[in-house]
């Protein structure tokens, strides 16, 4: 599903990985869950990019974006949260909010979180019964962050 699509399921109710509405759009578990929490934040409406937003809607997006980040080290044990926008798949503004951890090989953890081997990545997909809590706990995390 790609960003326009998942902003529609988003705001129709129908988005399983949807965490809550925030001011510049949605936070979203991603569907690769290899890193438990990684997120993604979707601006509402979408835009090609970051640069396509005014100062008040960039500034709103990315306090969003951190805002996801402080509930990610609130709601796991995560000791440092990665943020990345890229858009060069799909050229559609998001954001990528990958918490980390300790407990990750430390040859991997001191890297980009896209240095695990593909299979790992894609052997921990989003499970709406396993990550439910996980959601309910970001959500009420960042309410309390708006």
């Amino acid at each position: 599903m790609n960003i326009h699509q998942q902003v529609e399921s988003a705001r129709a109710g129908t988005e399983p990985a949807l965490i809550c509405r925030m001011p510049s759009g949605w936070a979203v578990l991603c569907n690769m869950q290899y890193l438990p929490g990684y997120c993604v934040l979707l601006p509402d409406p979408v835009v090609p990019g970051l640069n396509t937003l005014t100062r008040e809607q960039r500034a709103a997006y990315l306090c969003d974006m951190s805002a996801v980040g402080d509930a990610l080290l609130e709601a796991t044990d995560a000791f440092r949260i990665n943020y990345a926008i890229m858009g060069n798949s799909d050229p559609a503004l998001h954001a990528h909010i990958v918490p980390r951890y300790m407990s990750e090989p430390e040859q991997i953890r001191k890297h980009l979180p896209w240095s695990y081997p593909q299979e790992f990545m894609n052997d921990r997909l989003f499970d709406y019964d396993r990550d439910l809590e996980l959601i309910v706990k970001l959500a009420d995390a960042i309410r309390k962050k708006l």
